[in-house]
């Protein structure tokens, strides 16, 4: 009983010291401790201890994306510092008038994570002409976070054909093909992206009606009207991220991130340099901006690391896993809760189908069906304040507190895949 304690009361405290805005390199390892002490984890000795248990959950996930961090955080700097990312907004809203800037930044993270962008790298390129269409707009910038999210990890993150890890671990336990069920994918993710998109824009026009409207800050990026180039040199090292990831992603799978991120940087630096504005205080601010989004996110990546190690979590797997019923009911709960607990969707996969995988399969279910279900739980629940995209989107990357921008997060990337979720648990039950 202490063990459960001490894991869902670590969980809720890291939860609410990071909607309060505490440091996440002392809420994260503070959180981690309390789970470890009431789990019986030894501080400093044996094979499974508090410090070195937290360190490699912690260094592990640096040494994974350290790469694409940072080259993320030099394109989006570079994109502000030259103007491009300006130019695009301004053509866009030319282009299509003020009421669909919202569109235009869903639709540009979307397109970007069906075609293979990592979710960091994507918030990462995107902010700055989000920033850009939102100031052309005056719409209030703490929606930011909610619109970038929506676009990236709803209705494109679990679909079906999306290259993104969340739709392809399912294909080793299960050997489906990314495409499973993809009329019920479909089905779900035109819901999704209609009735998120409504629910957003209905939740902007109402701060707008109460006076909200961009607020500038000291720290946005100052560009003189002459710097400014032609959009299409915004658009074409997009491009060039896009598609090198697409081209290589099955031969060098997160590896051609880095490729494509490279080559996004170098095109971006080659076509405006002349625009550069201050190329030195550019490369350091994104540098800059990387360690501290890597480091938020690698910091909650530890509690996690901690979290999986204790008899609590074992039992709650175990009680997830054996959930009776409708079985696609059971996978979803497990699914969910599990990404929950570690903040982790593929985590949440990860940890859940080699247990449940098996076990459902012998009992008769599709494969194809269960893909999908255990694909759209895992964006459910992972969202949660603690979430590493969650953390680096809204604070690293947009310079905004949970307090300001979670709400409409949550609700977009919580509520929605949860309707959805429901939504293809019952289609697949009539049909």
């Amino acid at each position: 009983m202490l063990s459960l304690i001490g894991l869902v009361g670590g969980l809720f405290l890291l939860i609410v010291l990071t909607i309060r805005g505490m440091n996440l390199f002392i809420a994260a390892p503070l959180c981690a401790l309390i789970v470890a002490l009431t789990n019986h984890i030894p501080m400093f000795v044996g094979d499974t201890n508090f410090v070195e248990t937290y360190m490699s959950g912690f260094t592990g996930f640096i040494a994974s994306w350290f790469f694409m961090f940072l080259l993320g955080a030099l394109f989006g700097k570079f994109m502000e510092d030259t103007g491009a990312a300006d130019s695009v907004a301004r053509w866009i809203i030319d282009k299509l008038g003020f009421k669909q800037a919202v569109l235009a930044v869903v639709l540009a993270c979307a397109i970007l994570t069906y075609g293979g962008v990592s979710l960091f790298v994507v918030a990462f390129s995107v902010y700055p002409m989000a920033l850009s269409l939102f100031k052309d707009a005056n719409l209030p910038r703490r929606f930011i976070p909610a619109t970038m999210a929506f676009g990236s990890v709803t209705f494109t993150m679990t679909s079906a054909g999306s290259p993104e890890i969340q739709n392809w671990i399912p294909i080793k336990y299960l050997g489906t093909s990314p495409f499973a069920a993809w009329e019920v994918s479909l089905v779900v993710a035109v819901f999704m992206a209609c009735f998120g998109y409504w629910w957003l824009k209905r939740m902007i026009g109402k701060a707008v009606a109460n006076g909200e409207h961009f607020e500038a800050r000291e720290t946005d990026p100052e560009i003189p009207e002459r710097d400014y180039p032609h959009p299409i040199t915004g658009l074409i090292p997009l491009l060039v991220v896009l598609v090198l990831s697409f081209l290589l992603h099955d031969a060098l799978g997160h590896m051609a991130l880095i490729v494509a991120l490279t080559g996004g940087v170098l095109s971006l630096m080659a076509i405006n340099f002349s625009h550069f504005h201050d190329l030195p205080k550019a490369v350091n601010l994104g540098t800059t901006g990387a360690l501290v989004a890597i480091g938020n996110t690698a910091a909650v990546v530890g509690f996690g690391a901690i979290a999986k190690n204790t008899e609590a979590f074992q039992q709650t797997v175990e009680i997830m896993t054996h959930i009776p019923g409708n079985e696609l009911i059971g996978a979803a709960i497990a699914v969910s809760v599990i990404a929950g607990l570690t903040g982790s969707a593929s985590g949440g996969q990860a940890i859940v189908l080699p247990l449940v995988g098996p076990h459902y399969l012998d009992r008769g279910v599709e494969p194809e069906e269960l893909h999908r279900i255990v694909a759209i739980s895992s964006g459910a629940l992972d969202s949660l304040p603690h979430n590493g995209y969650v953390v680096t989107t809204i604070r690293a990357i947009c310079h905004e507190t949970h307090k300001a921008a979670y709400g409409s997060v949550a609700a977009l990337t919580v509520v929605v895949p949860l309707i959805g979720l429901a939504m293809a648990i019952a289609l697949f039950s009539i049909f």
